[in-house]
């Protein structure tokens, strides 16, 4: 049964997603009957699906589920707010026991016992107030007690570009044996094959315990720099359980005073999945989702696609009989063959793509329950707005944009968002409003994150950049740079560090991730009225259209969504203004001008701008007029990555083979700008120096 095992996963996680988006949707005081029964639906096909492959665990806890939404169901039960929130915990709880069979870890059943507890009193008709809270707070509220004695257990699954930011695991571990005896065993689930391990990057796990008597607060300020962009869980070790009762932690305790006490005990490698289910005594860590090896397509695409292939083998025959006997007779049939056939290609190309084209509503629909759980938290009131659900995504730029996207509502909520008090006291409803909109422009798509809070406060902001001496208190900075200040590392006005928000580690990454997608992110925000983060990507990392140019003897691509117009200057229009930066007015705007020959030190074909062309190109909201000697037409492109194949390259998002052979660089227009107003503070601050220098002389 082992084959069927993806499949069930796929549809396990699906049917998970059903009952957490249909629970949020209850009313309560008049539950809808349909969507109680794609509830139920949902929990009795999991069931089923999991007894038949011998998981247990699972399928006993979903039957207890069940039996209460059946109940629901027939009208024997009423529901109420207490229930809700059980069975959304139940979901996630089902959600992490599938995660760990589907990673090949044992089983912590230790929640989903007290759900079934739980369940099974709501069943017994006895009060609701009599059930015990099974999640993580009520072991954090024990843990007092409990970690004075017995210490605390540690899952930390760093990010692979972790050692790239400047922390070091070992360096944690050392500030953790200073609070007591550390134990490590490393998860090598993550560890690549050695020819295509990177040194730079972190492909381990650890799960540690730690004898102290230390509280929680203590263990997380040593992960306070990575916590954002790591997997971290810290539990307390249960009072009735011993050393000899975690076998996976069983090497030598960790000396504060020696780096080579970092050892790892032997991997207990899992056997086959159905037999998990008995290992309950074994305390597992919290499994990575392992990425999703397959992907549904709807049946029209794939008749599109078997339809094109059917046009292509056709060409392909009727190539071939020209080929057998071919004379210049022929000529014009082989060109039609050859033109019918670059058609088809084309179509097949885009036929495939649309493959990969998932809509947005995957990502987007992980946003009502953490805006739920997120809002009771932070003691708000809040209302998500969604639209555009269904504009479609590339699937490996859809799974990489979620991150961010959950880091931006998170602060929306948190910093954004003001209490029901305060909107009150402000003239505004007591629910604030978060919008997320996706919407095509051109080959991008724009993605809209919307609040109707305080906004950006600028003083705050610009106090909090000069307290980090990020800027000095004599700088003069536009609403746009002061904006900008949010993205640099280590920066927050946040006044404590919460669960949620604080450490400073957020929306840097936020622009990162997003650059490496090759889009940008933009910041609108009025005091007192709300903020908007638009995000910019490309549909897809996989082909782009472009624009040819020609800089000196080397051939480069623009792409061609970027490309506002090409023209020819007239001297006249181009104007120097301080710090020797040539800007060009186009109609009424004026637009700075980049040579490329000097950004990449190419010797131009052409010395002056009247021999040269002009290519318009816009980044964001910000636009440039890119100096080339010539155009040569527009190709689609597949491209290829620099980074894997050899290394990050300022300027340059990528490389692609032309149809002679040839390897041409493919132009990252947002790096551009940044590279060129780098460059051009540097021949500014060496000009001023040289100034200094003759009037200090004359």
């Amino acid at each position: 049964l082992s084959q069927f095992h993806q499949v069930f996963f796929e549809e396990s996680f699906e049917g998970l997603q059903t009952m957490e988006s249909s629970l949020l949707e209850l009313d309560c005081a008049s539950p809808d009957a349909e969507t109680i029964n794609a509830i139920f639906r949902a929990a009795h096909s999991i069931k089923g699906s999991s007894s038949t492959f011998g998981f247990t665990p699972v399928a006993e806890f979903t039957h207890v589920l069940e039996t209460l939404l059946d109940q629901v169901r027939v009208g024997q039960r009423s529901l109420n707010a207490e229930i809700v929130d059980l069975l959304l915990r139940s979901v996630d709880c089902l959600g992490g026991m599938l995660r760990s069979l589907q990673g090949g870890t044992a089983l912590d059943v230790a929640q989903s016992q007290a759900l079934i507890a739980a369940f099974n009193t709501i069943l017994a008709d006895k009060p609701v107030a009599t059930i015990a809270v099974p999640a993580a707070s009520a072991a954090s509220a024990s843990a007092s007690k409990d970690s004075a004695t017995q210490g605390w257990i540690i899952d930390f699954i760093p990010s692979v570009n972790v050692l790239r930011t400047g922390n070091e695991p070992a360096r944690m571990f050392r500030e953790l044996a200073e609070l007591g005896t550390l134990q490590t065993t490393a998860l090598l689930d993550r560890l690549p094959l050695l020819n295509a391990l990177t040194p730079e990057e972190c492909h381990l796990g650890w799960q540690m315990r730690l004898t102290t008597a230390a509280d929680k607060k203590k263990i997380e300020e040593v992960f306070e720099w990575v916590a954002d962009e790591s997997e971290l869980r810290i539990e307390p070790v249960p009072a009735a359980q011993s050393a000899a009762a975690v076998p996976e932690l069983q090497a030598a305790p960790l000396q504060a005073t020696s780096l080579q006490a970092v050892s790892s005990a032997p991997v207990v490698i899992p056997t086959d999945l159905p037999e998990l289910a008995d290992k309950t005594d074994v305390p597992a860590r919290s499994a990575r989702a392992a990425e999703a090896a397959s992907i549904r397509v709807s049946i029209d695409k794939i008749d599109s696609l078997v339809n094109l292939v059917g046009e292509l083998v056709i060409t392909q025959s009727m190539l071939g009989q020209l080929g057998t006997d071919f004379d210049m007779s022929r000529l014009a049939r082989l060109q039609e063959g050859l033109a019918q056939l670059e058609h088809n290609t084309r179509e097949l190309q885009e036929s495939v793509m649309r493959i990969r084209m998932l809509p947005i509503s995957f990502t987007f629909s992980r946003f009502p329950r953490m805006v739920r759980d997120l809002s009771r938290q932070l003691g708000k009131k809040v209302e998500l707005k969604l639209s555009g659900e269904q504009t479609e995504l590339d699937k490996t730029v859809m799974e990489k944009i979620g991150d961010p996207l959950v880091h931006l509502v998170r602060n929306a909520i948190d910093h954004g968002l003001e209490t029901p008090e305060q909107r009150r006291a402000a003239g505004k409803p007591e629910i604030g409003t978060i919008s997320l909109n996706a919407c095509h422009q051109g080959g991008n798509i724009l993605i809209d994150i919307r609040d109707d809070g305080r906004g950006l406060n600028r003083d705050r902001i610009r106090a909090k950049a000069i307290a980090s001496q990020l800027i000095s208190p004599t700088d003069i900075l536009s609403d746009e740079q002061i904006q900008d200040l949010i993205f640099r590392p280590g920066f927050s006005t946040a006044e404590q560090v919460t669960d949620v928000s604080g450490r400073g580690v957020g929306m840097d990454v936020v622009r990162r991730n997003i650059q490496e997608l090759s889009g940008s992110i933009d910041v609108k925000s009025v005091a007192g009225v709300g903020s908007t983060f638009t995000i910019r990507l490309p549909l897809t990392l996989a082909i782009l259209d472009g624009q040819l140019i020609q800089v000196g003897d080397q051939v480069f691509i623009i792409p061609l969504v970027a490309i506002v117009e090409s023209l020819l200057p007239d001297p006249a229009l181009v104007n120097r203004v301080a710090g020797g930066c040539d800007v060009f007015r186009l109609r009424n705007d004026y637009i700075p001008i980049i040579r490329l020959a000097e950004v990449f030190g190419i010797k131009p074909s052409n010395d002056g701008l009247e021999k040269c062309l002009l290519v318009v190109v816009e980044a964001g909201n910000a636009k440039v007029a890119l100096v080339v000697d010539d155009l040569l037409g527009q190709q689609q492109v597949v491209i290829k990555s620099m980074e894997a194949n050899y290394r990050k390259v300022e300027g340059i998002s990528g490389a692609t083979i032309l149809g002679d052979g040839t390897v041409s660089l493919i132009l990252d227009i947002t790096d551009l700008i940044q590279m060129a107003g780098v460059r051009q503070q540097q021949k500014s601050g060496l000009k001023l120096v040289a100034d200094r220098s003759r009037v200090a002389q004359g």
